[in-house]
């Protein structure tokens, strides 16, 4: 009898937002291994705390339930006041990565947005009133907002919220002086309609409601499930040696022996 690869349930999940947090690696592991980033090491302390090549910018991931559990602290530079950004647990680490490699981008692409509110608009968000601040989804459950005034705005705050009383899921907050590029290359990963890959997701689903979030299970070969993680990891480490290229859809692992349900 031939032998057969053993196989791993994966849970692909829309909206995004709604996923649950994830594996914190798809973060970390990059920052590290890809761009450069540096890491201590105080296995009696449950958090994780990378700083970049400069040491101008240092991440924090540090369990703590009442505050946001993922921290970026970025020191002034001469054009730039200091500035940070902030995550719950359950902010989808896709969305996270989406900012942390905008930020490590060696050469960002002159293309890519820098109003945060743009790919809101292209993907239909509306206010959440008339004469409202701010854009919300068109399912309701995710809100970005701007404190503020045109004169002299403040900081970015992402809410992800369900149920009839908007019960927040998770937050995230930018400083008023975080730049919009990479702001908005959060708000252009929260617009993406791709699902995200999930295993064990059931447990860690802020809602089961299949009107709210749509759960396609698949058996995958179990070896391609880190595999992504290290596709992930080449491709951001050729950004150093290769021209910029017009970013596509995040690439899933592939499956075999679909079945939904």
């Amino acid at each position: 009898m031939p032998q057969t690869s053993e196989t791993v349930e994966v849970d692909f999940i829309t909206p995004r937002h709604l996923a649950g947090g994830g594996d914190p690696a798809w973060i970390t592991v990059p920052l590290h291994r890809a761009c450069g980033w540096s890491h201590g090491d105080d296995p009696l302390m449950p958090r994780v705390l990378l700083s970049s090549p400069d040491q101008k910018a240092l991440l924090r991931l540090e369990p703590d339930p009442d505050a946001q559990w993922w921290t970026l602290n970025h020191a002034a530079e001469p054009d730039q006041p200091a500035w940070y950004a902030s995550f719950g647990a359950r902010t989808p680490v896709e969305l996270i990565a989406a900012f942390t490699d905008a930020l490590t981008d060696p050469a960002p692409a002159a293309s890519a947005p820098c109003d945060p509110y743009e790919p809101l608009r292209q993907s239909a968000w509306q206010p959440p009133a008339i004469g409202a601040d701010g854009l919300v989804s068109p399912d309701g459950t995710a809100y970005v907002q701007r404190l503020g005034s045109a004169q002299e705005p403040g900081a970015w705050f992402v809410t992800a919220s369900l149920g009839p009383e908007r019960k927040p899921v998770w937050q995230a907050r930018f400083g008023e002086h975080t730049p919009a590029r990479l702001v908005a290359a959060f708000t252009a990963s929260l617009t993406d309609p791709h699902p995200v890959a999930r295993t064990g997701s059931v447990r860690s689903l802020p809602t089961r409601d299949p009107d709210v979030v749509t759960r396609r299970t698949t058996d995958v070969v179990a070896v391609h499930v880190p595999a992504a993680l290290e596709e992930r990891v080449r491709s951001l480490a050729a950004r150093r040696t290769l021209p910029p290229t017009t970013p596509g859809p995040p690439r899933q692992p592939p499956a075999r022996n679909s079945r939904s349900r």
